[in-house]
């Protein structure tokens, strides 16, 4: 087992709710995520996927409910915050890197400034990451000379960087063209090999099937179905879930 294959790395929201102007957009959501497991969110666009993901790294304030990360209660008014937020990597669909920046230093910025790592063993930990990640030769590139693929994974290397106890991948791979998708969804795989624990929102269905070991079907804010790849995918449910399903089939993405 890898480095990822820690013990005690669990995720768990409870009764959560969020509204913007009015609007509820979580609506009593439960979610356990297990240690080296892959949770899928899927649903239609506009269902809740990326606003859970926000408030499970409390970038987002919820109006209601609890969330545990390693057993704490992370939206305690006592929690730090930042500290919470130090254990969780997040990646968004835009890559958020900062063009002035070499890959490198892109990378090592957050484990330098952030948790206080000497620029010696933050370039070391980086240089190890964009090797097995097939981005070697790129640590002294600017963003704007990589493609969108090559961006992406240096966008996963830098969550990486901070040895987060939780991934949280936020439709990763939206904002690719078609090619570069799969180089992408590759470190993905990988990654679960080695036992990291990950959530990730996607439209990549057949991958969600693929490797998730739990799927949650989300409609309107409410996680309306939730069971293994096998169960979601081949015998859902819910009505709503099976109609969701035929159109990913009927667009022959599944």
């Amino acid at each position: 087992m890898s480095e990822f294959a820690e013990q005690s790395s669990v995720l768990r929201m409870e009764s959560v709710r969020k509204t913007f102007g009015g609007t509820v957009v979580l609506r009593d959501v439960d979610l356990e995520v297990a240690p080296h497991t892959v949770t899928a969110l899927i649903g239609a666009s506009g269902s809740g996927k990326s606003t859970l993901l926000r408030c499970a790294n409390l970038l987002e304030e919820i109006d209601d409910g609890a969330i545990w990360l390693d057993g704490e209660e992370i939206t305690d008014p006592r929690a730090d915050q930042d500290a919470v937020r130090r254990r969780i990597g997040v990646v968004f669909q835009a890559y958020n890197l900062f063009p002035h920046m070499t890959v490198l230093e892109n990378i090592t910025l957050a484990p330098r400034r952030v948790h206080g790592v000497a620029r010696a063993e933050a370039e070391e930990r980086a240089r190890e990451l964009l090797e097995r990640l097939g981005l070697g030769a790129k640590a002294g590139e600017y963003p704007d000379r990589l493609s969108g693929g090559q961006q992406q994974r240096v966008a996963i290397v830098r969550a990486l960087a901070v040895r987060p106890r939780l991934l949280l991948l936020d439709e990763i791979t939206a904002a690719l063209d078609p090619e570069l998708v799969g180089e992408v969804l590759t470190v993905v795989r990988d990654l679960k090999g080695e036992g990291m624990t990950m959530v990730l929102a996607t439209h990549e269905m057949g991958f969600a099937r693929e490797v998730a070991d739990q799927v949650c079907f989300l409609d309107g804010g409410v996680v309306l179905e939730r069971g293994t790849a096998e169960q979601v995918f081949g015998e859902p449910r819910q009505e709503r879930t099976r109609r969701f399903l035929r159109r990913v089939m009927d667009a022959g993405r599944l």
